[in-house]
C-alpha cells in the first residue's frame, strides 16, 4: 500500500512522514527525488536552464533552488513552466522506487509529496494523508525556517493550492498544530488502521503458491 503525504508549506509534512518510517513505513520522497532529477548533466536541468537561464545555476554547476524559487513563486506562468519539466522526471523516478520496494516485499510506502495534488501524482498512490495547520501557526513556522518577512511568507502560501481544497480530497487528516505527542499519537491511529489494510489484503499462503 502506498500513502501519500501532502499539505501546505510548513505543515509538518516532513515531521509527519518520519514518524511513520519509525513506525516501520518505507519512505519515498518528493523532495529527495526532485533533487536526483535535476542533479548537473540531467535533462531536466538542460531543459530548465533553457527555460530560466543560466542565473538558476550557482558556480559549479548546480541547481540553485533559492534563485529558481525566488522566480517562481513570483510568477504562476514560470511555476507552471518549472513544474512541466520537474513532474514528469519526478514520476518517473518515484515509480522507479516504488517497484524497487514492491519487489522487496515492503507492506506500507509512504510517498511524502508536497504537490501531490498539483502534479497530478494522486493516482499514483492508494490513500491520502493531509497535514494541516492552523494559518497563523503556518506563518510563524514558515518565517521562522526561511528566514521571510510575513509578505514573503503570505506570497508562498498563496502560491499553493488552499489548504482547505487539499482536505476535502483527503482520505485522512491530521492536525499538526498542537503538540508532537497530540500529531504522533494521530499517526499511531492511522498506522494501525493501515497495518491493518496491508493484512486484509495479503494474500493467503495457497494465493503464494499459485
Amino acid at each position: 500500500m502506498i500513502l501519500g503525504i501532502t499539505g501546505g508549506i510548513a505543515s509538518g509534512k516532513s515531521t509527519v512522514t518520519e514518524m511513520f518510517r519509525k513506525l516501520g513505513a518505507e519512505v519515498v520522497s518528493a523532495d529527495q527525488l526532485s533533487r536526483e532529477a535535476v542533479q548537473p548533466g540531467s535533462a531536466a536541468l538542460e531543459r530548465l536552464v533553457s527555460r530560466f537561464g543560466e542565473k538558476i545555476l550557482d558556480p559549479d554547476g548546480r541547481l540553485d533552488r533559492s534563485r529558481l524559487a525566488s522566480i517562481v513563486f513570483a510568477d504562476p506562468e514560470e511555476r507552471a513552466a518549472l513544474n512541466r519539466i520537474t513532474h514528469p522526471a519526478i514520476a518517473a523516478l518515484a515509480e522507479q522506487r516504488f517497484s524497487e520496494l514492491a519487489e522487496e516485499k515492503a507492506d506500507l510506502i509512504v510517498y511524502e509529496a508536497p504537490l501531490l495534488f498539483e502534479a497530478g501524482a494522486e493516482n499514483r498512490v492508494d490513500a491520502i494523508l493531509v497535514v494541516k495547520v492552523e494559518e497563523k501557526e503556518q506563518l510563524r513556522r514558515l518565517q521562522e525556517r526561511d528566514g521571510l518577512d510575513a509578505a514573503g511568507a503570505s506570497a508562498r502560501i498563496a502560491a499553493q493550492m488552499p489548504q482547505a481544497e487539499k482536505i476535502a480530497r483527503a482520505d485522512f487528516v491530521i492536525d499538526n498544530s498542537g503538540s508532537l505527542e497530540q500529531t504522533e499519537a494521530r499517526v499511531r491511529e492511522i498506522y494501525r488502521e493501515l497495518a491493518l489494510r496491508c493484512r486484509e489484503n495479503a494474500p493467503s499462503p495457497a494465493e503464494k503458491q499459485e
